[in-house]
């Protein structure tokens, strides 16, 4: 009798590969918003809208049609046709049914977009995947005249395979429809909000002068069309009143700048352009774009705005000596009461995730900065009395701020350990901001101090490898220096699971592990939050524990055409591989660009782990928590993996689990 293959045979055969599009059908979350479909909507609307930022459409109409499918019309140069050169498909073909594809890669001076709303090639296709129906019709300037194309999908595959006819005399020479039937079973509801439209088709409008923008809602009739020709100016004003803020303490402060062809630090055509207005009271209004993407979860354009207003105005104040004694300023301060709507442009937008909402890339921080600062510091010194009203409005909040902190102060307790000596304390009171890293090495540590933000980041250097403290009484934990130190330094004594420590004394709100890259660094990591887990689980539970996640690997990139030289930095082989494929589709030769790998923090300058590791608007922070599991489950899989007497159990789970990962030797 043969026998029974056993239910959790991992052979081969276990290993699935997706094709095509079946990866968007099985995992929809990780390329779009299932809310609703307003998202694979918006993919549809940003081609159009990538057409009309090159200059080449005009008009954009957005149709919700009564039965639930939405087309999207545009009177740009449509999509090509003709048989793609390597894949031997009509490119329109392509565009719609393979991921990673797209006319958005080729940055160089003959690239089709230079700048557009991302690198992904996802959009469209995932829009195909996720609809029962899609029809497409193309219209084009052809050689032998104006052509009309038609291509039809169901659930992602062609249904009715491209033809093409000559365009009607007189009629449209070019543009692209697209309409789609999203498939209800992806999304929580199939009903697209129509006031989030509104918003949506209403920003391309003022991002976009001069293009006329037009949403019919077939189901009422109503038809409303968006033509901004005051661009930014007047969608904040419109929006202000709309708020109900408070009169603006200065005139709108407005301008737009962009790299010229050979600017040493960016890309031609790099840069932004902004509307900004500081009020008394009321709500803020804030908006951001980048490269005509609404970026709804700010991102590093957003820091870059915050940086070069908190730099001007500062500027200001000091020169005219306005500031009263024992006041300081912060970015917040100047933050708090301003709205904008940013628009910047950057040749090559890394968004965090699929849907874009938030920009990632690095150098967008320096850019705007850069560009914002100048022009309002040149104002605020031109108008004075406008420059000092604003001055009073922001000392008004850092004096707020101020206040607030000493409340807190008031309940701490009188008695304070004395610190460790090695500690390298931050200036700022306010836990809501403060930041400990506990840094492995003191070479390390030598330059996270030299490269933090002193005003709110502390550094504490451990040497060597913390004690396993998971069998270790809590009685017997001072015994040994290292947790002594952390355990002053943080401000809280070590307590059990089921105990209500008292969180008063706490000096920072995010209490960072910052270890090598490598698996003594993992190592580190591990015996850390073992004692946090063990020892201190209120801060494990309120999520002040935060792993930060140094690169392995730097990308020295040689200045090419529009873009200077650049360092890109990869957490992993997985990263490094994805930058020297994109590297590649940019048309770079392999071996152009130079990989060195950092064999540990201590060989990184301040510069660099500022950079990566410490900037809060640049770096990766990993907040710890339970995941997937309970209290109790992680306390058991601590005990299996940290017991002294688990060595079988740890045995097992390594034969079961090693292949899942590659060792790092």
């Amino acid at each position: 009798m043969a026998s029974k293959k056993p239910a959790s045979d991992y052979s081969e055969s276990s290993i699935r590969v997706l094709k095509g599009l079946e990866p968007v059908k099985q995992r929809p979350g990780m390329y779009t918003r299932t809310e609703n479909p307003l998202h694979i909507i918006q993919e549809v609307i940003d081609n159009a809208s990538d057409e009309a930022l090159g200059g080449h459409c005009k008009n954009i109409a957005v149709t919700m049609n009564t039965d639930g499918s939405v087309t999207v019309e545009d009177d740009g140069r449509g999509i090509p046709v003709g048989l793609h050169p390597e894949e031997g498909v009509s490119t329109v073909e392509i565009v719609f049914t393979r991921l990673h594809a797209g006319g958005k890669f080729d940055k160089g001076s003959g690239g089709a977009y230079a700048f557009s709303g991302g690198l992904h090639g996802v959009g469209v296709s995932v829009t195909n995947a996720l609809s029962t129906r899609l029809e497409i019709t193309v219209w084009r300037k052809e050689d032998n005249g104006n052509g009309v194309h038609d291509l039809v999908f169901a659930a992602g595959d062609v249904i009715e395979p491209l033809t093409s006819r000559p365009a009607e005399r007189g009629g449209k020479k070019n543009g692209t429809r697209v309409t789609a039937w999203p498939d209800a079973k992806y999304f929580d509801s199939p009903n697209i909000p129509l006031g989030d439209m509104q918003r949506l088709l209403r920003s391309k409008a003022v991002l976009l002068p001069g293009v006329t923008v037009t949403l019919t809602n077939q189901k009422t009739g109503d038809v409303q069309t968006w033509r901004y020709d005051e661009g930014l100016r007047g969608y904040l004003t419109e929006a202000l009143a709309q708020s109900s803020s408070g009169q603006t303490v200065i005139p709108l402060f407005e301008g737009a700048q962009y790299a010229p062809a050979g600017d040493e630090g960016f890309a031609e055509g790099e840069g932004a352009a902004w509307v900004v207005a500081w009020t008394e009271e009321g709500g803020v209004v804030r908006e951001s774009y980048v490269n005509l993407i609404p970026t709804v979860s700010g991102g590093t354009h957003e820091s870059g705005l915050r940086d070069g207003l908190f730099g001007a105005v500062k500027s200001f104040v000091e020169m005219h000596s306005l500031l009263p004694k024992g006041v300081k300023l912060l970015p917040e301060d100047v933050f708090a009461r301003v709205s904008f709507v940013l628009s910047a442009k950057v040749l090559d937008p890394q968004f965090q995730g699929q849907t874009k909402e938030r920009l990632n890339s690095r150098d967008a921080v320096k850019l705007v900065s850069t560009f914002t600062r100048p022009p309002l510091e040149l104002w605020l010194n031109q108008h004075v009395e406008y420059g000092k009203k604003l001055a009073e409005l922001v000392i008004k909040q850092a004096q707020s701020r101020l206040r607030s902190l000493q409340k807190v102060e008031k309940k701490k307790s009188s008695g304070v350990a004395v610190l460790p000596g090695k500690l390298t304390d931050c200036e700022s009171t306010d836990i809501t901001r403060n930041e400990l890293f506990l840094v492995e090495g003191d070479s390390a540590g030598g330059s996270a101090k030299m490269g933090r933000d002193k005003e709110f980041q502390a550094i504490l250097p451990l040497r060597g490898k913390v004690l396993n403290s998971w069998e270790t009484d809590r009685d017997r934990l001072f015994a040994n220096n290292e947790i002594h130190d952390i355990a002053v330094a943080i401000g809280v004594d070590p307590h059990g699971v089921d105990d209500n420590p008292d969180l008063t004394g706490l000096r920072y709100g995010k209490i960072c592990i910052l270890s090598d890259a490598d698996v003594d660094g993992s190592h580190i990591q591990v015996l850390l939050l073992t004692l946090f887990f063990k020892h201190f689980p209120a801060l494990f539970r309120n999520g002040h524990i935060c792993v930060a996640r140094p690169p392995l690997y730097r990308v020295d990139v040689p200045a090419r055409g529009k873009k200077p030289l650049q360092k890109l930095y990869a957490l992993d082989e997985g990263e490094l591989l994805a930058i020297e494929d994109k590297l590649t589709k940019e048309g770079m030769k392999e071996g152009a660009w130079s990989i060195s790998r950092f064999k540990g923090l201590g060989e990184m300058n301040a510069e660099q782990l500022w950079e990566t590791t410490m900037n809060p608007d640049t770096r990766r922070l990993l907040p710890v928590s339970f995941g997937q599991y309970n209290l109790a489950e992680s306390a058991s899989r601590f005990n299996m993996l940290m017991g002294k007497g688990e060595a079988a159990a740890r045995r097992a789970w390594l034969e079961e689990h090693g292949n899942e990962t590659e060792a790092d030797i």
